[in-house]
C-alpha cells in the first residue's frame, strides 16, 4: 500500500502535520477523502488511547464494530454513516457529513441499524435484483427500488427494514459540498438538481443528497 504523508492526509482529520512524514492509510470501500482509518478515529477523534502502538493492539484484539462487524484492521477506513460500536464501553458512533466527518454518539439500540444510499442497480437471473449501495455493500432483493433512493437495513445481516423514496416530501441530509450536514425536507427534483428547505430553499446536486427518512429522519444524526 501507498504510503500517505501527513501534509496530504484530509484537512480534516485532527492529526499534528508536521510531528512525523507519514500516517496510516485507509483502505477498503470508502473514498480515501471521505474515510477515517480507525487507528487515528480511536486515537485523535475518540481519544480512547494515546498512540499508534495502542491503536493498533485494541484494534486487534477485536474491540472494535464497524457496522455490527469485528474489524481487526488499522487500516481499515470508516466512512459515510458507518456505525462505530465498542462494546467495552458500551459507546456507538455514527459518521455524518460534517467537516468531512462528524461522529455522532447514538443510542444502544442504533448501532444495529444503517441508512444506505442506492447507487447502482442490476439485474440477475431468477428475477432478483443487486442493488450496490453507498458504502460499498450490495444487497439482493425482489422488490424493485429506484436509484439514489435509501434503505434502512438491520446490521450486520443487511435485512432491508425500511425504504426511502427519493421524492418531493422526504427528508434528506447533503452528503457534500458547502451544505454539507444540513438536513431538512426535499422541496423539488429536476433531473439532476434537488431544491432543498422549508421557508427558504436551496439547490444542490442530485448526486449530494441522500434520504434519510419520509416525514423526519429515521435515525439520530444530529
Amino acid at each position: 500500500m501507498r504510503k500517505l504523508k501527513r501534509i496530504a492526509a484530509p484537512r480534516w482529520w485532527p492529526i499534528a502535520r508536521k510531528v512525523k512524514k507519514y500516517i496510516i492509510t485507509p483502505r477498503g470501500s470508502h473514498k480515501r477523502e471521505m474515510s477515517i482509518p480507525l487507528t487515528v478515529l480511536i486515537r485523535d477523534i475518540f481519544k480512547i488511547v494515546e498512540t499508534s502502538k495502542e491503536a493498533k493492539t485494541v484494534i486487534k484484539k477485536g474491540e472494535i464494530l464497524v457496522d455490527g462487524k469485528i474489524r481487526k484492521d488499522p487500516h481499515y477506513g470508516v466512512g459515510l454513516f458507518d456505525v462505530v460500536e465498542i462494546p467495552s464501553l458500551k459507546k456507538a458512533w455514527r459518521a455524518i457529513p460534517k467537516k468531512g466527518l462528524t461522529f455522532v454518539e447514538i443510542p444502544k439500540k442504533e448501532a444495529k441499524v444503517k441508512i444506505c444510499k442506492i447507487i447502482d442497480k442490476k439485474s440477475l437471473k431468477g428475477n432478483k435484483l443487486q442493488f450496490n449501495l453507498h458504502d460499498g455493500k450490495n444487497i439482493l432483493a425482489e422488490n424493485t427500488y429506484s436509484t439514489n433512493d435509501s434503505l434502512l437495513l438491520e446490521l450486520p445481516g443487511l435485512k432491508i427494514i425500511d425504504h426511502f423514496k427519493l421524492e418531493n416530501g422526504s427528508f434528506g441530509i447533503v452528503i457534500g459540498g458547502k451544505n454539507a450536514g444540513i438536513v431538512t425536507k426535499i422541496d423539488k427534483i429536476e433531473k439532476n438538481r434537488i431544491w432543498m428547505g422549508v421557508e427558504k430553499t436551496f439547490e444542490v446536486p442530485k448526486n449530494l443528497v441522500m434520504v434519510v427518512g419520509k416525514e423526519q429522519s429515521a435515525i439520530k444524526i444530529e
